[in-house]
């Protein structure tokens, strides 16, 4: 085998322009394998943070029953219609049990209880109405990442604080430590002062939010002893339905994945990753025709040299060793070019944070650059398979005349 490589390697160095231009070539695929997948991890990367980085990956609530059906003494048929209870929403009593079994599930990162009302803000004659949300302190930043969206004030969140978007406060003429009135839908009424304005570039988020203090939340919606929601991040976002059918599971709690609150985007990020990887599977059969079609050349060049070795007693096998290592060089060869090559492009293109407007959202850490080699010298090696095929079956004298 040995001596098979020593052959093969002397094939390829006797023309060294042609070889270089084929793993020049392969090299070139590689690139494109290469910017694609970072294109196109970033591009997702940007997706989610841009759309999903102020949504949770689950929401666990209380499950609202259904109410009871009344029995008749008849045989006769009841036609019944079912309808959810219309109770007051209570939300989980008594949280800390199933926030400590919720805790200890591998997928989940951060947890943030919540408690949800609406209610309007009073400054003078304005007046704006905004969903309203209670954070715990150490949960301010767990489900937002408020600490990258803060322009101005503290996340400190105080019994009387308040935490608003820049929209809401521009609308309102508000800036840090401006007093403003919430009046809850409860009935309820209180002076709030604003300790922080961020801005997350999510309407929704910016111009009818506020995010008070739990407690303070507590007194303002009459809940003294139960949250509205549990929020989760989870470590995989797409592990989210499987990790809502746990917690069903092991809670009785309503497990809401954000693939069904936002399934239009799921079906969009779902289409990119399909699209991406046929965009890579064109790149690696590029690969595998232009190394098929050179050994092939080269195959047909070396005619009288293989009916040479085929009469002095070299093996099928030895010429198809000989040829399939040939393109398993160039592949390998072709692959850590194109890596070297994708690196020193894309790295200097790949933003520090997430990108800005007219930059692309390159990742060059989603670059599968070791998939790349691996895939490349697979593919090579498979591609002179059939080229290799041909040169163990020459006939030697038809082979020597020529």
């Amino acid at each position: 085998m040995r001596y098979g490589f020593k052959i093969a390697l002397r094939y390829l160095t006797s023309n060294l322009a042609q070889t270089g231009l084929l793993v020049f070539g392969v090299a070139v695929a590689v690139f494109i394998f290469i910017f694609m997948s970072a294109l196109i991890g970033g591009l997702a990367d940007l997706m989610v943070n841009r759309t999903l980085g102020s949504l949770a990956h689950v929401t666990v609530a209380a499950e609202d029953p259904d109410l009871p059906l009344l029995d008749t003494d008849t045989q006769a048929t009841v036609l019944l219609a079912r309808q959810k209870s219309t109770r007051a929403e209570t939300g989980i009593i008594d949280a800390a049990p199933f926030l400590s079994v919720i805790n200890t599930l591998p997928s989940v990162v951060a947890s943030s209880v919540q408690i949800k009302g609406a209610g309007v803000l009073v400054r003078g004659e304005r007046v704006r109405q905004v969903s309203v949300t209670g954070l715990a302190p150490k949960d301010v930043t767990a489900i937002i990442p408020f600490e990258t969206y803060l322009q101005r004030g503290t996340l400190e969140l105080s019994g009387d604080g308040l935490l608003i978007g820049a929209t809401l406060a521009a609308d309102m003429n508000l800036s840090i430590d401006s007093p403003v009135t919430l009046r809850t839908n409860a009935g309820v009424t209180t002076t709030l002062r604003v300790t922080g304005i961020f801005f997350t570039g999510a309407g929704q988020v910016d111009s009818a939010s506020a995010y008070i203090n739990i407690g303070t939340a507590r007194s303002l919606f009459n809940i003294p002893n139960a949250v509205s929601r549990i929020e989760l991040k989870l470590t995989d976002l797409y592990d989210a339905d499987r990790v809502a059918k746990r917690i069903e599971d092991m809670t009785g709690l309503d497990a809401e994945p954000w693939t069904e609150a936002a399934e239009q985007l799921y079906e969009g990020l779902k289409a990119q990753s399909n699209t991406g990887l046929i965009l890579k599977s064109f790149a690696l059969v590029t690969i595998v025709i232009g190394v098929a079609s050179s050994l092939m050349l080269s195959t047909y060049r070396r005619r009288p040299e293989i009916g040479i070795m085929r009469a002095m007693g070299a093996s099928q096998g030895f010429i198809l060793f000989v040829f399939v290592m040939q393109g398993s060089m160039i592949g390998l060869l072709g692959g850590v070019f194109g890596s070297v090559l994708g690196l020193a492009v894309l790295t200097p293109l790949t933003p520090d944070d997430i990108a800005k407007a007219g930059q692309l959202p390159i990742d060059v850490a989603q670059g599968s650059i070791g998939l790349a080699i691996v895939l490349t010298a697979i593919g090579a090696t498979l591609a002179a398979l059939l080229p290799a095929r041909a040169a163990s079956r020459i006939d030697p004298v038809e082979a020597i005349g020529q």
